[in-house]
């Protein structure tokens, strides 16, 4: 997940604080990808360093209202990586490792390990959680924004996905092993 992005895709809408930023953020995913104010502020300091981001004129005297609040504004540079990373895919290489995926792969080659009870135990958790986020998909009103919808979607799918992989281990582990010659 780019934070960097998400900050720059929300101050196109125009001039924020860390805070309005934060807010809105996790609004915007449905509150789950909660941020760290302190990363917040991190990145936006990062992109004023880069140029993509800078004071808001508007703030007051050094970009600062009268509580000592910085407002951020996206600059033309700012607009323009914005672009570029709306028009790039993402590679799965981009993602990072998958904790699951390198769990399974040493349990199966650590002796001892019971296997089967490593995925019956992650099935489990994945059952629960495919149920919580259907239920908070049915909790979202009539109002709630298509970014939402679209964020607790994609979980939901990667939820099924998941418990698809487990029967395909089981399946696989479930296989006589091929005898080398």
């Amino acid at each position: 997940m780019s934070v960097r992005h998400g900050l720059l895709a929300l101050l196109r809408r125009g001039p924020r604080y860390g805070y309005q930023l934060r807010a809105e953020f996790e609004a915007s995913t449905a509150t789950t990808w909660p941020l760290n104010i302190g990363q917040v502020y991190t990145t936006l300091s990062r992109l004023e360093r880069d140029g993509l981001v800078s004071r808001d004129d508007q703030g007051g005297e050094g970009g600062q209202d009268e509580q000592g609040r910085v407002r951020y504004a996206i600059t033309p540079d700012g607009r323009d990586e914005l672009d570029r990373w709306f028009a790039r895919p993402v590679s799965r290489a981009d993602r990072p490792r998958d904790e699951l995926v390198i769990k399974l792969a040493m349990a199966v080659t650590t002796p001892g390990v019971d296997v089967a009870a490593v995925i019956r135990a992650q099935r489990s958790a994945t059952m629960r959680g495919l149920q919580e986020l259907t239920r908070a998909l049915r909790s979202l009103d009539a109002s709630a924004e298509a970014a939402q919808r679209l964020v607790v979607d994609s979980m939901i799918f990667h939820a099924e996905a998941e418990q698809r992989w487990l029967d395909h281990c089981e399946a696989v582990l479930a296989r006589p092993s091929e005898e080398t010659p």
